[in-house]
């Protein structure tokens, strides 16, 4: 059962955290890391629904680079769901709000391609790119350097990620490989 929702005065009261950045700017923050949030969860279970259902000649690779890509995004999570609660704002309550918040695509085929697999990854991880691009710029605004650094790593794991698989997805030029 759920209670009503708090309002804006009960929450600072009781999840409220002592910070010197101005609430307005708490919020825009606590807001872009809760929507980056939704979009590291929705690439997280694409990336390992894809792990679970490579297959082909090069299953073993591209299982192994999926595992080790869903593990670096779930790294994620609980880093920027605390970071908004450390500077005081709140972060995802729910499966629906993750829903409502994401802009990561559903792929709900029954069967996918490996290469269409890890082309929609690319994109994927490129929409995420910049989202935290975004967010990145609600901090500088914020003067919220501590979460402008922590995004700074991850975008460049993100571009790292989205690399690889460009990289792996690159055709052999004169070859029919």
């Amino acid at each position: 059962m759920t209670k009503p929702n708090a309002s804006e005065r009960h929450i600072k009261e009781y999840l409220g955290t002592p910070t010197d950045l101005k609430a307005e700017k708490v919020k825009a923050v606590a807001a872009g890391l809760a929507e980056v949030l939704a979009d590291v969860f929705a690439l997280y279970i694409k990336t390992k629904n894809f792990h679970w259902h490579m297959s082909g000649r090069h299953f073993r690779d591209y299982h192994l680079l999926l595992d080790e890509q869903s593990q670096q995004i779930f790294a994620m999570t609980d880093p920027l769901a605390e970071r908004a609660r450390k500077i005081g704002g709140t972060t995802l309550h729910s499966v629906g709000e993750i829903s409502r918040k994401t802009a990561i695509l559903d792929n709900d085929a029954l069967y996918v391609t490996p290469e269409d697999m890890l082309a929609e990854l690319r994109e994927d991880n490129l929409t995420l790119t910049k989202r935290l691009r975004a967010v990145h710029e609600i901090c500088d605004d914020a003067h919220d350097v501590a979460t402008a650094s922590l995004l700074e790593n991850w975008i460049d794991e993100t571009e790292r990620r989205t690399w690889f698989l460009f990289e792996t997805t690159r055709p052999v030029f004169g070859k029919n490989d």
